[in-house]
């Protein structure tokens, strides 16, 4: 059966740093569009990075562009979420979400994220001095 985990939120201060993991359980996740979503309180669930499958092609929201990168790998099965200069704003929920790759493009992923297929049951990050 397929399972996401996250992993790696917490507390930071602003202009810190963190990475989160998604690990998949049951499947490839090379196989799979991979993308990194926030749900602040309140807000509605946001893309902001996305993976492609195989060629590795990435998308980023203007948000988080320059800030966020996102990798594999795939030895590890585990997608990666590095974020720097953290900001008060990117306090939130953060998931992980997987689609099949003939179904969405990455950025389409990233933009639609009502469609997406498997989530992990997210780690919360807090941005606060």
């Amino acid at each position: 059966q397929l399972q996401i985990v996250e992993s790696g939120g917490g507390l930071v201060q602003p202009g810190g740093s963190l990475t989160l993991s998604c690990i998949g359980f049951g499947f490839t996740l090379d196989d799979y569009t991979i993308g990194w979503f926030r749900q602040a309180p309140g807000k509605e669930r946001e893309g902001i990075s996305c993976i492609s499958s195989g060629d590795g092609r990435t998308y980023y929201a203007d948000s988080v562009k320059g800030r966020f990168t996102i990798s594999r790998d795939n030895a590890k099965n585990t997608v990666y979420l590095q974020m720097n200069s953290l900001k008060l704003e990117d306090t939130a929920v953060y998931y992980c979400g997987a689609d099949p790759p003939d179904i969405t493009s990455v950025q389409d992923m990233c933009r639609s994220p009502s469609t997406v297929a498997y989530w992990g049951q997210g780690t919360p990050v807090t941005v606060s001095s």
